[in-house]
């Protein structure tokens, strides 16, 4: 069964990040779709269940989607070029 978390708005300040997705049993898979709507990069790190630790980074005015098995936490991190924008949603599922 797959559950879509509602769309959370991100308006990150430069070097600031913030967790919007916290499992900390990482039993469930998941999908984070990020919307960049500013003109700096912005990076999705993404933390596994015995895994390194993944960092994406999406340019300005772009979007990425990741799915990923055992997701623990999708947190997002602004870069020193300025401040970033945009949305951020989750879906987890047992798939």
């Amino acid at each position: 069964m797959a559950i879509l978390l509602p769309q959370q708005f991100f308006n990150l300040a430069p070097s600031v990040g913030k967790s919007y997705y916290e499992n900390l049993d990482g039993i469930l898979n998941g999908s984070v779709t990020v919307n960049n709507a500013s003109a700096f990069p912005v990076n999705l790190v993404i933390y596994r269940v015995n895994a390194p630790t993944v960092t994406y980074v999406i340019p300005g005015l772009n979007s990425l989607t990741i799915t990923v098995n055992a997701l623990q936490v999708a947190a997002l991190l602004s870069t020193a070029a300025g401040a970033v924008f945009g949305t951020i949603e989750i879906a987890t599922s047992d798939f």
